[in-house]
């Protein structure tokens, strides 16, 4: 069964193919000392508005014909995305779930009827593998994928090629290759009118989109620098049952499995990334970084990343996470500005002079922007207002990509070289059993892998 399986230094080597004319050329990384990649000379910077289109955000969506939604992946994250979609509006249902485990699926059809009062019939209850391919072919309006990262791209592609309006959660992919599935099947959406909000629920947070407007309106100048953070204890991890498969503990344990969530600093911290690509207004164009494994008990990933973000005209973000109990915890960002400094720290998103004293706080809203992300996915579709997020999401899913190489390698890592990477991670093919995955995985060794 070992031909199922990609193993950790096939997958690196596989990151460090590139081709600069083509997506699927060849080339190598360059060496720690290297060069590889593009940078300008840091200096006086003028202040450019950044252009970024939200939808209203509404507090409820407006009412309309009744949308059917499908939910792919009931685990804890799909079950919460379909009580925060029925919560965000009026004539809104679920009518179709579907999940790899029977559990999940029981637990959120319980879970709909006892909290929402939404009976979803047996017949509308699938299993498997296949099972996002039956809920997307169940009359649904809008599909909400929730399933582990790594199947997102094809989900995401299978959803678009039916016409259906998608919510997705972030992270989209764990990989290069399901980067370019993302982005391509995210122009099709937008060729077809369809509407797609992802997971990165701050971009639907009004103290947030409150303190980007301050931000784009020059109040703290020029962005020179940035700092984000998500510093925090372990998540959380599932034991091996002697009667579950390999596959089966695998995606039960996905958090802990880079080919499943990404690891860490692409599965959670993306979202402190993605900040940073939506203020600054664009994307760094290479990282240094390292990271390493203290305390994780299952899986292959890392606890810990730190990462040094490189803009093209000479910027630079530092990008800091970690997944360990009993340590210095903080999930914000911080713009440093020619003129002022923009913080999402200690609870406010504020901007500060240089003493630290205050000189605008955004103002939040009692609407969960977990539900606020559907609102205005609903919104769009009733008011036909075009939105699609699946491509700046991607692009900051790859730069957190980029950091995880950098620090598995040891090595300086372009964005140009992950979006043109043939790395594709976990197995070719997808059996509830034994597929020969675990015993080639290895826990990345910075500057001992083969390129």
């Amino acid at each position: 069964m070992s031909s199922n399986n990609v193993s950790r230094r096939k997958f690196l080597a596989g990151a460090a193919t590139v081709g600069a004319a083509s997506a699927m050329g060849v080339g190598t990384l360059a060496s720690c000392s290297g060069g590889g990649g593009t940078s300008g000379t840091a200096g006086v910077f003028d202040f450019k508005k950044r252009d970024y289109t939200l939808p209203p955000m509404l507090e409820t969506a407006p009412d309309g014909p009744v949308l059917k939604a499908g939910i792919i992946g009931c685990g804890g994250r799909g079950s919460g995305a379909a009580i925060n979609f029925l919560d965000a509006g009026p004539n809104l249902s679920v009518v179709a779930i579907g999940d790899v485990f029977q559990d999940r699926v029981d637990s959120l059809q319980e879970k709909l009827k006892n909290e929402k009062g939404v009976e979803v019939p047996d017949e509308n209850c699938f299993v498997g593998f296949d099972a996002y391919e039956k809920v997307i072919d169940a009359g649904v309006d809008i599909v909400i994928l929730a399933t582990p990262p790594k199947f997102r791209p094809d989900h995401f592609e299978a959803a678009v090629k039916a016409r259906k309006h998608v919510f997705m959660e972030k992270p989209l992919a764990v990989d290069s290759a399901g980067i370019r599935q993302i982005i391509a099947a995210s122009k099709m959406a937008d060729s077809q009118g369809l509407k797609v909000v992802t997971g990165t629920q701050r971009r639907h947070q009004h103290n947030y989109v409150n303190l980007w407007n301050e931000i784009n309106n020059n109040a703290i100048g020029h962005i020179v620098s940035a700092n984000v953070y998500w510093n925090g204890g372990k998540l959380w991890h599932r034991d091996n049952n002697p009667s579950w498969s390999e596959m089966e503990w695998m995606i039960r344990d996905w958090v802990n499995w880079t080919w499943l969530s990404g690891d860490h600093i692409v599965e959670q911290h993306v979202h402190n990334i993605d900040v940073a690509n939506w203020f600054i207004g664009s994307h760094p164009v290479k990282a240094v970084g390292f990271g390493s494994r203290q305390r994780r008990v299952t899986g292959d990933q890392y606890d810990n990343f730190s990462i040094d973000y490189f803009y093209e005209d000479g910027r630079h973000i530092h990008s800091m996470c970690r997944q360990i109990n009993g340590c210095a915890n903080g999930v914000y960002e911080i713009f440093h500005g020619t003129k002022a400094i923009a913080t999402t720290s200690g609870g406010k998103n504020q901007i500060v002079d240089a003493a630290g004293n205050q000189l605008f706080e955004a103002q939040g809203s009692e609407t969960s922007p977990y539900v606020q992300e559907h609102i205005n996915l609903v919104t769009c579709i009733r008011q036909n207002i075009p939105f699609n997020e699946a491509e700046a999401t991607a692009e900051s899913n790859l730069v957190a990509i980029m950091g995880r190489v950098s620090a598995y390698t040891g090595k300086e890592v372009t964005y140009d070289e992950m979006m043109n990477s043939d790395m594709k991670l976990g197995p070719t093919t997808y059996i509830m059993g034994d597929i020969g995955y675990i015993e080639t995985a290895e826990v990345p060794v910075p500057g001992t892998l083969e390129r």
